[in-house]
């Protein structure tokens, strides 16, 4: 298996990506392919990068690439989180597998992690290139600043964000810095109290030695929070039938109503593969479930891929 740095343009913003090819007989065969997503504010050389390898191991092509205004990947104000981007992202990447000698393009799948599950969805409803889409610990941004991570958030606490990005929106306007939202507290004691288990678990993996990055950036630029407010990616879902859809959840992962209202849209095969034990941060790098996960996403995708 060998990994390539490769860059492809989306709606004008230059991406940066890692390219995937598994060791393969160099007789003119193509070979199936994926588009891998990260988890907001991850960057490819993280979960992203994970998965793609693996599934590079099992015969796949697979292209993990940063989002842009993230990681090396264009684009500004850094740290923007654009939902109508990130689908642009997605369907700029199959575009860009298109052009490969090793791909088929008649054989092109979409996995999304966390918040590209999300996102891989929407990019799947429209774009009839994409032949089947697999997502990992499913979860959307726009629902997640709405309602919390595991749906239970005070409506007040979204309005409050609205004010700040407003705020932030009107000091630009006036030549001042309008600052970055952080996604983090300084410790892992305090995303706990802020956010339970799951918060600490997420601060474990971004700041702490567990899967840190320095290009993961960790803040969102403030205008994300109203580009968010109304988006609702999963709208897209009831296009994607007949094409098959594959969740694969963690069985302790407060982030899972997200999937279960994504798979409630599904008009087509859909099936969710529970991981048990595992949470939805455990998804992300402890290889005990990522290869459960990567076990069926292989049969998953060889099946439908193949069709």
């Amino acid at each position: 298996m060998a990994r390539t740095s490769v860059t492809f343009d989306s709606a004008g913003i230059e991406i940066a990506a890692h390219l995937y090819v598994p060791d393969h007989p160099t007789d003119g065969a193509t070979l199936p392919a994926l588009v891998v997503g990260h988890p907001g504010t991850g960057v490819k050389e993280q979960t992203s990068g994970t998965y793609a390898r693996l599934m590079a191991d099992r015969g796949f092509v697979a292209l993990a690439f940063d989002a842009a205004y993230q990681g090396e990947s264009g684009g500004l104000p850094r740290g923007l989180e654009d939902p109508a981007q990130r689908v642009e992202d997605f369907k700029a990447a199959v575009s860009y597998l298109t052009t490969r000698p090793e791909v088929d393009a008649d054989r092109i799948g979409l996995l999304g992690v966390c918040a590209s599950g999300g996102y891989s969805l929407a990019a799947t409803g429209d774009d009839h290139r994409v032949r089947a889409v697999a997502t990992v610990c499913t979860a959307e941004p726009a629902r997640q600043f709405r309602y919390g991570a595991d749906g239970t958030q005070d409506p007040a606490v979204f309005q409050s964000l609205l004010d700040a990005a407003a705020q932030a929106r009107t000091a630009a306007a006036r030549g001042e810095d309008p600052g970055v939202m952080t996604m983090f507290p300084e410790t892992a004691e305090q995303a706990g109290a802020l956010g339970g288990q799951h918060g600490v678990e997420g601060w474990e993996y971004y700041c702490g030695p567990r899967g840190y990055h320095e290009r993961s950036a960790k803040f969102l630029a403030w205008e994300s929070i109203d580009r968010m407010a109304s988006s609702d990616v999963f709208h897209a879902v009831p296009l994607i039938g007949p094409r098959p859809i594959l969740q694969i959840l963690g069985e302790h992962a407060v982030t899972a109503w997200m999937g279960l209202e994504a798979h409630r849209r599904a008009t087509g095969p859909a099936e969710i593969h529970w991981i048990r034990g595992a949470s939805h941060v455990d998804l992300y790098d402890k290889r005990e479930y990522i290869d459960l996960a990567v076990d069926r996403l292989a049969d998953y995708f060889t099946t439908n891929l193949n069709k």
